[in-house]
């Protein structure tokens, strides 16, 4: 076989080079070679196999197994350059092997199964802590060197998840807004106490419901779309060319999303604020006789500067959780189109659940501290 037709791998800083027939009969060299090779320590590898000129099965197990050990050691690894054939070919047998790997685990016991989902938990969790880690490093970093601050995309980012938010916003706000007091007004009308219709429309509506709404509306809205166009950029490789020009995914992509939000959601939490009281003004009119003028002194009385504080002071911490669990899941995308949509429907899912959660620990905190 000629030199130029021999199958080898190499490592060059975070590159793994592969060229050559990938074919049966050098799968006994390709093999110690593979195990002769000094791994790079950096977090994110690159398969380098635009120079393979041949592969059988044989070739594409070995480089399937070379990148399935890399990826259990917590490396993001990215295969470029292949032929579409080739590429096809080892997709096909990492499907195949995964087939085989979930039949295995089917026959493995209860706590077979349990030990590595919770194993796959703890790298998650872990995973997770480390990109909060970093997050807050470079926002520190931030504050320091404010003029770094990348303003121009901050100010798109908050007129696309802040005023072009807006109108569902607000209608669904006005709207959560006459549930609220239609519901009420029925069972007020029955006791006499009509005017009392203000106190449960704005003490809820500020202090819990629209901060809340605005946040799980945002998630779904906003929150999808981080991890969506940083999963596209990953599987597009954009992110790989970012990090070769020196410039830091986190900068970049995180940190203008996260204070764009910081900066939007208090704002569209106030404007659900007033749209959700004035629903709860029209149905209070319209069916308890209780007119704008009594409403709003009754307002001015019943709910206390301290509730609308409290919603208020939430929204920033709902916009850091549903702009870093966005921009988390789409930094996780590995494989094709598939895969971005799967992390884009975790992201909404654990946005909104840690977005509850964190609103009833405040809800506890502060009835302790009876505020």
């Amino acid at each position: 076989m000629p030199v130029e037709q021999q199958a080898h791998i190499s490592v060059s800083g975070n590159v793994v080079h592969c060229g050559g027939a990938w074919t049966l009969p050098n799968l006994d060299e390709l093999e110690r070679d593979t195990g002769r090779l000094q791994w790079p320590d950096a977090r994110d590898v690159t398969y380098e196999a635009g120079e393979v000129t041949a592969m059988d099965t044989g070739g594409a197990l070995v480089l399937q197994r070379s990148i399935s050990s890399l990826r259990l050691t917590g490396r993001s690894v990215a295969l470029r350059g292949l032929k579409p054939e080739f590429a096809e070919l080892v997709r096909l047998i990492d499907t195949r092997l995964s087939l085989n790997h979930a039949a295995a685990l089917r026959r493995d016991g209860w706590h077979d199964r349990l030990a590595q989902h919770l194993q796959r938990r703890r790298e998650a969790i872990l995973h997770g802590l480390a990109f909060l880690g970093e997050t807050t490093i470079a926002f520190g970093r931030l504050m320091l060197r404010p003029r770094s601050i990348r303003w121009k995309a901050l100010m798109r980012v908050v007129e696309l998840d802040g005023v072009r938010a807006l109108p569902i916003t607000g209608l669904l706000t006005f709207l959560v807004g006459v549930v609220i007091a239609y519901q009420g007004a029925e069972q007020l009308r029955k006791f006499g106490t009509n005017i009392f219709i203000v106190d449960l429309v704005g003490i809820s509506l500020v202090r819990e419901i629209a901060p809340l709404i605005v946040a799980i509306l945002i998630a779904g809205r906003s929150g999808s779309a981080y991890a969506a166009e940083i999963g596209t950029m990953k599987v597009t490789e954009e992110l790989d060319a970012v990090r070769t020009l020196g410039i830091s995914p986190i900068n970049l992509l995180v940190l203008p999303r996260a204070l764009a939000l910081v900066v939007a959601l208090p704002l569209l939490t106030v404007y659900a604020d007033v749209l959700g009281v004035f629903g709860g003004m029209l149905i209070a009119s319209s069916q308890l006789n209780v007119s704008f003028t009594e409403f709003v002194s009754r307002f001015e009385e019943a709910v206390a500067v301290r509730h609308f504080l409290i919603g208020l002071a939430k929204a920033p911490f709902f916009a850091m959780i549903i702009a870093l669990v966005g921009c988390y899941q789409g930094f996780q995308i590995r494989g094709g189109v598939d895969d971005v949509g799967r992390h884009t429907t975790i992201s909404v899912v654990q946005s909104i659940f840690l977005v509850i959660v964190f609103d009833a620990i405040c809800s506890i905190l502060t009835n302790w501290w009876d505020l």
